[in-house]
């Protein structure tokens, strides 16, 4: 999903994870001096706010083209994919993943993998977009749906490995995998952005929207395209700037 795909995040759809960054960072209690892990990094937007609260940063991602946008920027990053991190265990005071669970086929090995790497009461956080409730990605859907787009199979976990998108769900898989302390709550999130902006996150097949848009027949793709511009002309503020809706959710722990 996210092969090739670096650059084309960076310039749509990071901006809106990027909304949870501080509260992620909050609850790990990164702050000057501390040893964090970043895990998923990303374009680094992580691992550059904790470097600029003076913390000592490593960073990791399982896309090569992440890495090197990371890098770019001043990140310690290198290439490693979950449920693997190439750490000693207790190598981290603070060890954080924004919107990465929620792209791992075993979230459970996962959680306890970021455990691991914590020191012995060092703290842990973590975000994924909620079930219900999170509108982020609705106008794109809409699109879809009035071009009667017929929706393929996604990759999905699978359901006994799977877990709810709740504050609730989420840190009861914390719980779990070993986390303790556990506290989950939600995050609410408004994004602005142009629409042509939006858009090109799918158009260049960013994330499960963007396999679907891009696996699509040219002119079904044109057709999403008329049905998107026809709904986000009429949902664009004075600014000419969309106002996009996002619900996440954040656990933090003690490893």
């Amino acid at each position: 999903m996210w092969a090739g795909k670096a650059e084309a995040y960076g310039r749509s759809f990071a901006a809106l994870c990027g909304h949870a960054v501080p509260a992620l960072l909050d609850a790990a209690r990164v702050f000057e001096g501390v040893r964090v892990l970043d895990v998923g990094t990303g374009p680094g937007s992580v691992a550059v706010a904790a470097l600029e609260r003076g913390a000592v940063v490593s960073a990791v991602d399982a896309e090569p083209g992440m890495v090197a946008l990371a890098s770019a920027l001043g990140v310690d990053a290198r290439v490693a994919v979950l449920p693997e991190l190439p750490f000693e265990d207790g190598a981290y005071d603070a060890v954080v993943a924004n919107f990465v669970v929620n792209h791992v086929g075993h979230p459970a090995v996962a959680m306890a993998e970021l455990r691991r790497v914590a020191r012995p009461g060092g703290r842990l956080a973590a975000t994924v977009w909620a079930d219900a409730g999170n509108g982020a990605m609705d106008l794109i859907v809409q699109a879809l749906t009035a071009a009667g787009v017929e929706w393929p199979a996604l990759p999905r976990v699978p359901e006994e490995l799977n877990f709810e998108r709740t504050p609730a769900g989420f840190a009861a898989l914390a719980e779990a995998a070993g986390w303790g302390e556990v506290a989950g709550r939600e995050l609410v999130v408004s994004h602005r952005v142009a629409p042509e902006a939006w858009w090109a996150g799918v158009a260049d097949g960013v994330a499960n929207l963007g396999l679907v848009v891009t696996g699509l027949p040219e002119e079904v793709r044109a057709r999403a395209k008329a049905e998107y511009d026809r709904l986000a002309a009429g949902a664009v503020g004075e600014d000419g700037l969309l106002v996009v809706p996002g619900l996440a959710v954040l656990v933090a722990g003690l490893a």
